[in-house]
């Protein structure tokens, strides 16, 4: 009998469940900006080491940094929007772009065969103008 009196009483509560549920939602779907910074930060510490693997410090790396773009070693499954984040939030600087390449490993002849390099992933990052990244020590 009690299965019975639920469905009675769920027609007078359930213009209260009604108006609570919009309530949540309206709680909810608008987060404020220190949940976004919170996130950021709980990001960084995680999935950083994760995402980029090291700096990649060449002629042409160097000469691109003077335009404010900076070349990363990354894992071969992150995606632009990992490595924005990532970056963002390692080094403390608004990214404009990001672009992917990759590079497939060369091959090389020894003595018993041809051995091949592991391929290789990079992002290029853009950062606003102003900002600089430090990548090696002064």
């Amino acid at each position: 009998m009690a299965f019975i009196n639920i469905f009675k009483k769920g027609e007078k509560s359930g213009k209260k469940n009604a108006a609570e549920k919009k309530e949540l939602t309206a709680k909810k779907a608008a987060p404020s900006v220190e949940a976004k910074k919170e996130s950021a930060k709980k990001y960084a510490s995680s999935n950083v080491s994760a995402i980029l693997k090291h700096a990649h410090i060449t002629e042409k790396a160097s000469r691109l940094s003077e335009n404010g773009q900076y070349v990363f070693v990354i894992t071969a499954r992150a995606n632009k929007n990992e490595v924005r984040k990532a970056v963002e939030s390692y080094y403390n600087v608004d990214v404009v772009g990001v672009n992917i390449a990759k590079i497939p490993g060369k091959r090389h002849r020894r003595a018993k065969g041809i051995s091949q390099d592991p391929d290789l992933r990079k992002a290029i990052v853009t950062i606003k103008k102003g900002q600089k990244i430090e990548l090696l020590p002064r």
